[in-house]
């Protein structure tokens, strides 16, 4: 997906967990941070503390969604989906994207991978791996400060 690609409509979901959202929802009012990630993926579970943080740091400010992205037949077990997303605190709307639907939408190949897009719904940021949390921070801050100066 290229920078200023506009954000892919979020159907074809196995399952959501902690409700359901519809791209018409998060395009308008806010940036949205949209973060791909795994149970299977040790990176994403370490950088979850961190994404959590930022969600509520950022609440009122930004959308936060995730996307549980299989990796292998393991990961598609739903109950386990559930457990690990409770153990780490994933109280965000979850996309299970079990048929890798929405992946594909947004021709993403990694774990964990995060996408921020502005009150548009315009892609301005991504980067992927468990590192750069503080490139992520900055990259938010520019498109709300943006929002804050065209108000």
């Amino acid at each position: 997906m290229k920078l200023r690609a506009p954000m892919p409509e979020l159907t074809g979901a196995t399952e959501w967990l902690n409700g359901q959202v519809t791209k018409e929802e998060l395009i308008g009012e806010k940036p949205t941070l949209i973060h791909f990630w795994s149970i299977s993926c040790h990176l994403c579970k370490e950088a979850m503390p961190q994404v959590n943080q930022f969600r509520d740091e950022y609440n009122g400010k930004l959308n936060v969604i995730a996307v549980h992205m299989p990796r292998s037949e393991d990961d598609l077990d739903l109950e386990e989906i559930k457990k690990v997303a409770a153990e780490h605190d994933i109280i965000q709307p979850i996309y299970v994207d079990s048929e890798h639907k929405l992946n594909d939408a947004f021709e993403n190949q990694y774990v964990p991978a995060y996408y921020v897009f502005d009150k548009e719904g315009v892609l301005r940021h991504f980067q992927a791996g468990g590192s750069g949390m503080k490139m992520l921070t900055k990259r938010v801050n520019r498109v709300l400060d943006e929002m804050e100066k065209s108000e």
